[in-house]
């Protein structure tokens, strides 16, 4: 992009006309840039000379300079034109402004002497003097010094030495510069060591965590593996133990139908027509009293379901039990006059007890319930069969071990 010279114009056209203007004490003039931005601005302006501009120039900008000086030769006035690019620019931005130089020439016209510079070294007050010199041409001196060649002007003076006087301010600026830079290097270098050892350290921080969250997940996948694994085995053992259970009871089921399937006569019917006043055959019923003592036979169609086992009463117990006279006139009004004995009938509850297991009734002899009901009037007629009013009021025979006194 082009110099931009309209924004700040009359002041950079205020410095500029003073420092041509012979009559005023202002010989050097200033400019730089504002910013990142391609405006020209007046810097700096005064009447020291080349020595106080000097001082002025900043080797982290790119300035231009227009200073008048007087010809060492003719005596006249000079201008020189510096174009400051110092050491701390960026190259980007030295080759953005390269293209201004035209433009800041054309603006700052009339210079003898045009200077590049990019150190101390370049701007030093002797260096620039001895290009205003060798600029100016014609030796204006020389007419003098032929005829003072001739004349006679008495005894000369002293030999004159090599000496040069050493200018303590460059020295000093050169020295600076040097230790500057020297330091700016350390410094840099310091940076770029302190950034990798950071990035380093960052880096094994990531991979420390990227582990530590590799093991985590890994002892939460064994873990979940462990657990599945013993649930599985836990269900298969649970699925056995549930076969096993349910062969075991098909087994008993199975035993129990082939002992009811090998009966002679009911019990229950024997039983009724015992009250009837019919006599079964004796090959049917029992002897009260064995000649030998023997064990009585089981009832092989009476019996009590459990969960794991089959229960069965003897014949003798049932005997006694509907030889009662209380079974007997119960019986009686079931079976002839086809009258239930409710619980509300009865003159107390008697016995009672809470059902544990659901029970279906074979027959009308029989009560049904369901778990937590509770039978009345409990008539403990056998270790296994007890008789009682159920939740319907019917009065009938049922499993002991299907309930619970209360």
């Amino acid at each position: 992009m082009a110099v931009n010279l309209s924004k700040n114009g009359p002041a950079l056209t205020a410095a500029y006309k003073e420092v041509v203007n012979e009559k005023s004490d202002t010989n050097w003039a200033l400019f730089t840039y504002e910013g990142n931005s391609n405006d020209i601005r007046l810097a700096e302006k005064g009447d020291g000379g080349l020595e106080e501009m000097v001082e002025e120039l900043n080797s982290g900008k790119i300035m231009y300079a227009f200073c008048r000086v007087q010809d060492p030769n003719s005596g006249l006035p000079k201008y020189v034109l510096i174009n400051w690019t110092g050491e701390g620019v960026n190259d980007a931005r030295k080759g953005l402004c390269a293209n201004h130089v035209s433009s800041m020439a054309n603006f700052l016209k009339g210079a003898h002497v045009t200077v590049n510079a990019r150190a101390d070294e370049d701007v030093e007050p002797e260096v620039i003097m001895e290009k205003v010199a060798k600029a100016s041409g014609a030796n204006y001196s020389f007419h003098k010094e032929t005829s003072s060649r001739f004349q006679d002007s008495g005894p000369q003076g002293p030999v004159g030495s090599v000496y040069q006087k050493t200018n303590a301010m460059s020295e000093i600026r050169k020295t600076n510069k040097d230790t500057f830079w020297a330091q700016a290097e350390k410094e840099e270098e310091r940076r770029r060591l302190e950034e990798r050892r950071k990035a380093d350290e960052e880096r094994q921080h990531l991979e420390k965590e990227r582990k530590d969250r590799e093991v985590k997940e890994a002892a939460l996948r064994d873990q979940r593996d462990k657990e599945k694994a013993v649930q599985i085995e836990q269900q298969k053992k649970y699925q056995q133990q549930q076969e096993a259970e349910r062969r075991e009871q098909d087994k008993q089921r199975w035993e129990a139908a082939s002992l009811i399937s090998q009966r002679a006569m009911n019990p229950r019917d024997m039983f009724k027509q015992r009250e009837r006043g019919i006599t079964p055959s004796d090959s049917n019923v029992p002897s009260a009293a064995p000649a030998s003592p023997q064990p009585a036979p089981v009832c092989r169609s009476l019996y009590v379901k459990t969960p794991l086992r089959w229960r069965f009463c003897s014949f003798a117990a049932l005997k006694n039990i509907y030889f009662r006279t209380q079974i007997n006139q119960i019986l009686w009004q079931v079976e002839e006059n086809n009258y239930e004995v409710t619980a509300e009938e009865t003159p107390d509850r008697g016995i009672c007890a809470r059902a544990l297991y659901d029970y279906q009734a074979a027959d009308d002899t029989e009560i049904s319930f369901d778990p937590d009901e509770i039978i009345t009037g409990i008539e403990m007629i056998d270790e296994g069969w007890w008789r009682g009013y159920g939740p319907d009021g019917h009065f009938g025979m049922f499993p002991a071990n299907y309930v619970e006194l209360v």
